[in-house]
Order: structure tokens, then C-alpha cells, then sequence
């Protein structure tokens, strides 16, 4: 029963224990594992998720899917490995600094996860489906940790303050993802895209409302959408942060308040 159990859980390519390679003699020359997961990177950012597969793999790198295999096991290995290659793009903070401020770092961790996000529109979906503990990511998960313990929150709290931040983070980058997508489809730009629907809006009452209290206040200013979007991030990170500070707080106020232990 237990070892049905056991068939039966998420498999990942950072569970299982592959002996090492040997090429064969047929196998092709300057082929390895690190080349193999660049073009798939390349693949999923050129040609998007839903498009690839090994044999489109085998093909830019103009080998035998068999090839590819004597590497992996299964397409989901490569996706994991996939992921776990872009998280290496993350800017980790100097942390030589011990005067560095958290808050500082924080930004920095949650500014830099969005940019990868961005970069590879394929990330959010696996985020969502793959086990995610491969040496980068794990890095960069230790790297939040770190910052969190510098913040004054308790380790009962961290888990779920870096929950807020980077979940946030994670919504936020994979709409923006979806729409820059959804516009480039068709040969137009976010900017484009929302100036249609303000001039399609504007002059209807149901939407006076929200004219005058969003949507016209930003387009009077001469923001752009990309700008907004930026400007927004920036404040709604702000948030978080002060979020975080006012919970650690409340804690160190309430084991003021607390009577002593006997």
C-alpha cells in the first residue's frame, strides 16, 4: 500500500537520482545537459509552452529525440530544469552589508522575481504545477528568508509575510505577462491597447465614474500604461513592506503587554 502510495505522488527531476551520462559512441558530440536546457529556454520564450515538445527540442539542436533522452527522462524533467535555470537570472542581494537595510533588499528580491516573470511568460504557469526546489530557486528562496529574518517578524510570521510579497508579485507579473502577450498577438502595444479602451469608454455614463476616478486621472497626467504599471508596483511593494513593519509591531507590543512567565 505504501509503495502504491508512493507511485502515485508528484514525480520531480530533483528527487530522482540519474547515474551519470556516458555518451555513446553514437550519441552526438558537444551534447550535455546544460546545452539541452538553454534551448529549451529558448524554445519556450521564442515559441511559448503549449508549442513545445521534445521532438521540436531534437530538432533545434538537430539531433534524435533519443538523443535528448539519453539526458532526461521526461519533458517534465526539462521544464523543471527549465525553471530552475531562469531562477538563476534573479539578483540575489550583496548581503556582505550587515548595516544593509532589509526593506532595501526586499525590493530589490521582489523587483528582480518580477522582471524574470516577465522575461519568460512560460515561469508562472509551471510555478504552478512543478515541484520548484532546484539549486537556484532554492537560493533565491533562501535569499527572502534571510531578509525576512533581518525584518524584526517573528518565524512564526515570515512564511506568511513572504506569502503576501511574492504572491503578490507573482499575480501582478503574470497579468502584465498575459496582456503584453494578448497585445503582441496582434501586432500592438499595452500603451495602444488601454488608449482604445479609454477613447472606446469615455464618453459612455456607465463608466463616468470610473473615468473620473482612475482611469482619467492617470491619461491626464500624460502616463503611459507601462508607466502606470510600473508606478503602481512600486507603491503596491510599498504596501507590503509597510504591511510587514506594522505587523512586527503589533507582535512586539503584544509580548509587551504579555504577563510575565512564572
Amino acid at each position: 500500500m505504501t509503495a502504491s502510495r508512493a507511485e502515485k505522488q508528484p514525480k520531480s527531476v530533483w528527487l530522482t537520482e540519474r547515474p551519470p551520462v556516458k555518451r555513446k559512441a553514437d550519441q552526438p558530440a558537444g551534447l550535455d545537459l546544460d546545452k539541452i536546457v538553454a534551448a529549451t529556454v529558448r524554445l519556450l520564450d521564442a515559441e511559448g509552452l503549449a508549442k513545445f515538445s521534445m521532438r521540436r527540442l531534437a530538432a533545434e539542436l538537430g539531433v534524435t529525440a533519443m538523443s535528448v533522452y539519453w539526458y532526461v527522462d521526461t519533458k517534465d524533467d526539462l521544464l523543471e530544469l527549465a525553471m530552475d535555470a531562469v531562477a538563476g537570472e534573479i539578483g540575489l542581494p550583496d548581503e556582505s552589508d550587515a548595516a544593509a537595510d532589509w526593506r532595501d533588499h526586499l525590493r530589490h528580491l521582489a523587483t528582480e522575481y518580477r522582471t524574470m516573470l516577465l522575461a519568460h511568460p512560460w515561469v508562472p504557469r509551471l510555478l504552478g504545477e512543478y515541484l520548484n526546489f532546484g539549486p537556484r530557486s532554492m537560493a533565491f528562496s533562501t535569499a527572502t528568508l534571510r531578509v525576512m529574518a533581518r525584518s524584526g517578524l517573528s518565524k512564526e510570521s515570515a512564511s506568511g509575510a513572504l506569502a503576501a510579497v511574492f504572491q503578490f508579485v507573482y499575480g501582478f507579473a503574470t497579468i502584465q505577462g498575459l496582456h503584453r502577450a494578448r497585445c503582441q498577438s496582434v501586432g500592438s502595444t499595452l500603451d495602444e491597447y488601454f488608449q482604445q479602451v479609454v477613447h472606446a469608454v469615455q464618453d459612455r455614463p456607465e463608466f463616468a465614474e470610473t473615468m473620473e476616478l482612475s482611469v482619467k486621472a492617470v491619461y491626464d497626467r500624460g502616463v503611459s500604461a507601462e508607466q502606470m504599471l510600473e508606478d503602481d508596483f512600486a507603491f503596491a511593494l510599498d504596501l507590503q513592506i509597510a504591511g510587514i513593519e506594522a505587523m512586527r509591531e503589533r507582535e512586539r507590543a503584544r509580548e509587551a503587554a504579555a504577563p510575565p512567565v512564572p
